[in-house]
């Protein structure tokens, strides 16, 4: 489920990206509600997010999971630890940890997985460098959530499927953490995703709104900027989702981005 744009790379289809997204949901979901104890993984990233030959995703590197908040207890304080672009606004500023920290987290890698970008990319022009940041006028707009969307993907993807993932990824980013999904509802939210048959590419109006991003390409360039998204000319292209050479592929195992504290506390 590497995110790095590799220049002849296959991008992994959408229903398998879909399969990972799940199956990561899965696993916060278990150390959330069914654990023993309550456990927060505190730096959900795709980095921490394992592979096997078939797609399962399994998650990594515990080293910063603190045991949840117990009693009458909402939160559990402790020093800022995390990915910048991956860790929640308010455990940034505050210290306090919750479970709904990770379910930002997991919003963050799911728009990963639909827009083919990273949480953090400096290379890209100003104004696109934070994900979240460059996506959050988009979530909302139903008619351009194509906008978002992966667009090595051409459009392979579910227009149901997408809408639906799309709508999950705002929930999970919602400013007021109390307002966030459990990852009990994120999987259950996920599950009728990864068997949609509703192919954009077979839709006229996708056709029709892939000729209304061709023009915004050209404008791009006349302009030498880019516009909706999608690179000019000067910009590299976007990265994507690629084939992994064999079991257990960790993503982002060569460019991680900052760590937003320096101890686990």
């Amino acid at each position: 489920m590497g995110m790095f744009y590799v220049a002849g790379s296959l991008p992994l289809p959408w229903s398998t990206r879909m399969k990972i997204a799940l199956g990561a949901a899965k696993g916060l979901a278990f150390l959330h509600e069914e654990a023993e104890r309550p456990v927060i993984y505190r730096d959900f990233k795709t980095s921490n997010i394992l592979l096997d030959a078939d797609y399962n995703a399994k998650l990594s590197d515990f080293g910063l999971a603190k045991d949840g908040p117990e009693g009458d207890k909402t939160h559990v304080s402790t020093r800022v630890m995390g990915t910048y672009g991956y860790a929640a606004p308010e455990y940034v500023m505050t210290g306090h940890l919750t479970s709904k920290s990770d379910v930002y987290s997991f919003g963050v890698v799911l728009l990963e997985m639909l827009t083919g970008r990273r949480s953090m990319d400096k290379n890209r022009p100003n104004g696109e460098h934070n994900l979240v940041e460059w996506a959050r006028p988009y979530l909302g707009e139903k008619r351009r959530f194509y906008r978002l969307l992966d667009p090595r993907l051409e459009g392979r993807f579910s227009i149901k499927g997408a809408q639906k993932a799309i709508q999950l990824a705002t929930h999970c980013l919602g400013r007021d953490p109390k307002a966030r999904p459990l990852m009990s509802e994120v999987v259950e939210a996920l599950k009728p995703l990864t068997n949609l048959k509703d192919m954009a590419c077979s839709s006229s109006h996708f056709q029709g709104m892939q000729a209304e991003r061709v023009g915004s390409i050209a404008n791009a360039r006349i302009g030498g900027r880019v516009q909706g998204g999608f690179p000019s000319r000067n910009v590299r292209p976007s990265r994507s989702i690629y084939m992994p050479n064999g079991p257990h592929v960790s993503p982002y195992h060569h460019n991680q981005q900052p760590d937003v504290g320096q101890s686990s506390g």
